[in-house]
């Protein structure tokens, strides 16, 4: 096997990660790696997609900077055979991001109680505080006022 043919399948084993929901960006950006993974020269994606190569080179550059369109993404996608994905992946699911909005509220909430109760000598117990917080939550979870998503 040639030095090319390894650092091809390298590329290759890199793309073929996003089939498994691996879609962290690549360090030379989607385009270079996919692009190489492929063993297309830059030259010849800008014949398939009927630009000049420097254009190519400016699109690879545009996406490592975040200034690249999705039209020339899902362009330049294509002409390579492959599929453009746009996507908002949340880390641990969309539930956790709300039940952490939730948890924030019902904090606030307990706090600005807690500071009341305490002026007038009627604190409460932490483990207390941390199951009002909690029934909070969940009740901010289930009815998502519209307030939710406001901070203050």
């Amino acid at each position: 096997m040639s030095v090319k043919q390894a650092v091809r399948q390298q590329y290759q084993a890199l793309v073929d990660l996003a089939q498994d929901g691996n879609l962290q960006l690549p360090a030379e950006g989607w385009i270079r790696t996919v692009r190489k993974a492929l063993g297309m020269s830059g030259a010849q994606l800008a014949g398939r997609m009927g630009v000049t190569r420097a254009r190519i080179a400016q699109a690879e550059q545009a996406e490592l900077q975040g200034g690249v369109t999705l039209k020339s993404m899902q362009a330049t996608a294509e002409a390579m055979g492959c599929r453009f994905v746009y996507a908002f992946v949340p880390p641990d699911g969309i539930e956790a991001i709300i039940g952490a909005q939730a948890r924030k509220k019902a904090q606030a909430i307990v706090a600005t109680a807690g500071k009341h109760m305490a002026l007038e000598n009627q604190a409460v117990s932490g483990n207390r505080t941390e199951r009002e917080v909690s029934r909070l939550a969940s009740g901010l979870m289930h009815e998502m006022p519209s307030d939710f998503w406001q901070d203050k």
